[in-house]
């Protein structure tokens, strides 16, 4: 299968573009046009793809031209949109990394442009395929917890400085909220298929990096058509030095029991005396393989993946009535897909 990469804009590309390099049914190419405009030391485009071995096209017509039969959008969140459009007007399947966009109505573009094109669209959401997420869930839906009465989620990770535009607003749509929100919104709907997310009330501060225009911490709280209520820690509060990006974990509380979810716990840590610093060494599932997995099974099989172009429209709804609350102080309404 011929599958294209677009961008290296996003932190996890690179890893995207090293796991389909390692499949033998899979060909590669990336292209990375805005390489050149990125801040001084950035990597990206021709000499990082050769770096690690993938095809490279210059431009994104040219990789279009290639008629690649999926595409992974992950460039900038604000210019989802415009590569969307063009990737599914190419005939391309599309996996777009998360947010789904920035505003409602590029996101609205984007579910229909590949409605338009009979393409499949699939949000980059990877934690909804680890195996103890899986057990949760079927913990959840087959009523074996009973009621459940709370959710509380935080999702805390490094400032991503290797890429600025993570903590520019024009580019990103926001800051921590809008990075962060959006996993642990994901889980909740993937808990709760029927509910919808009804309210939101958030707070954010700058206190972590003052010096970034964009939020770097912040709690949001979510009211459910069923009742359920959800809090979420969406931080950038992880030290720069850490032996790791940060770390998710959510917590369901339930009449008949309490279930927490980490799926980044799965590691040997210590110390290492050769370079003096903390030793991380992550084991299991290799969950944006297994995202993989699933985008490229449905192009395959000619089904819809998931999670779905819907499901991001949903989490971004979620930030959307986040950022409202922030700005007034009061707890917003989620706008009904």
């Amino acid at each position: 299968m011929r599958v294209g990469i677009i961008s290296f804009a996003h932190t996890h590309a690179l890893g995207y573009a090293s796991i389909l390099r390692d499949r033998a049914d899979v060909e590669c190419v990336v292209t990375d046009p805005g390489h050149v405009d990125r801040p001084a030391g950035e990597s990206g485009g021709r000499e990082l793809a050769e770096s690690i071995g993938v095809g490279y096209a210059d431009t994104l017509e040219e990789l279009l031209a290639w008629r690649p039969e999926a595409v992974i959008v992950c460039s900038e969140n604000v210019r989802h949109v415009d590569d969307v459009e063009l990737a599914a007007a190419a005939g391309a399947h599309i996996l777009c990394e998360k947010p789904l966009a920035t505003t409602r109505e590029d996101a609205s573009r984007i579910v229909d442009a590949c409605e338009r094109a009979g393409v499949l669209l699939m949000t980059a959401f990877p934690v909804r395929f680890t195996a103890q997420y899986g057990e949760l869930r079927h913990r959840v839906r087959s009523g074996a917890m009973g009621e459940i009465l709370s959710i509380s989620g935080a999702n805390n990770g490094k400032l991503p400085v290797e890429r600025a535009w993570f903590a520019d607003p024009a580019l990103a749509g926001g800051g921590a909220v809008a990075d962060h929100t959006v996993h642990i919104a994901d889980l909740v709907f993937g808990l709760f298929p029927d509910a919808e997310a009804t309210e939101v009330f958030a707070v954010a501060n700058h206190l972590l990096k003052p010096a970034r225009e964009a939020e770097t911490a912040g709690l949001v709280s979510i009211r459910y058509s069923n009742g359920i209520t959800a809090v979420i820690d969406c931080s950038w509060s992880v030290p720069d030095h850490y032996p790791t990006w940060g770390g998710l974990t959510l917590r369901v509380i339930a009449e008949d029991g309490i279930a927490e979810l980490a799926p980044f716990a799965e590691r040997v840590d210590g110390f290492t005396e050769l370079d003096r610093s903390p030793l991380w060494l992550p084991y299991g599932q290799d969950l944006d393989a297994a995202m993989l997995d699933e985008f490229l099974g449905a192009v395959s099989e000619g089904r819809q993946p998931t999670p779905s172009g819907r499901d991001g429209q949903r989490a971004l709804e979620v930030v959307l009535a986040a950022y409202e609350s922030i700005e007034t102080g009061r707890p917003a309404a989620v706008r009904a897909l």
